[in-house]
């Protein structure tokens, strides 16, 4: 059974930090990228952050640079989200996913654009920063 349980969302005050999780089980870990995902009311999903579990490539948007951390435990099939000086327009509920990714293929921004399919999806956590 393949499963993405996320946690770590919350509430925090604008400049504040949070550490999202994504405990993944049901397949290889380390044949799979995993990606972080959010979706505010009335926005368009966006990519945050993607990670390489094979050789440790990671992607971040442009909105997250220098502010968000991405990172991967193989032997614990974890991969966690480490989010920094918080803003309010980081408010959203925050999702990780998994795809299957082929040898030859290379991590890229286009994993974070909305036509990129991943296979699995967790159930999000909603992360909310006040001003």
């Amino acid at each position: 059974e393949v499963q993405l349980v996320e946690s770590g969302g919350g509430l925090v005050q604008a400049g504040g930090s949070l550490r999202l999780s994504c405990a993944a089980s049901g397949f290889t870990f380390d044949d799979y990228a995993i990606g972080w995902f959010r979706q505010a009311p009335g926005k368009e999903r966006e990519g945050v952050s993607c990670i390489s579990n094979s050789d440790g490539v990671t992607v971040y948007a442009d909105s997250v640079k220098g502010r968000f951390t991405i990172s991967s435990d193989n032997a614990k099939n974890t991969v966690r989200l480490q989010m920094n000086s918080l803003k309010p327009e980081d408010t959203a509920v925050y999702y990780c996913a998994a795809v299957l990714l082929a040898d030859w293929e290379v991590l890229t921004s286009s994993h974070l654009a909305p036509s990129y399919e991943y296979d699995y999806w967790g159930q999000g956590t909603q992360v909310t920063v006040s001003s």
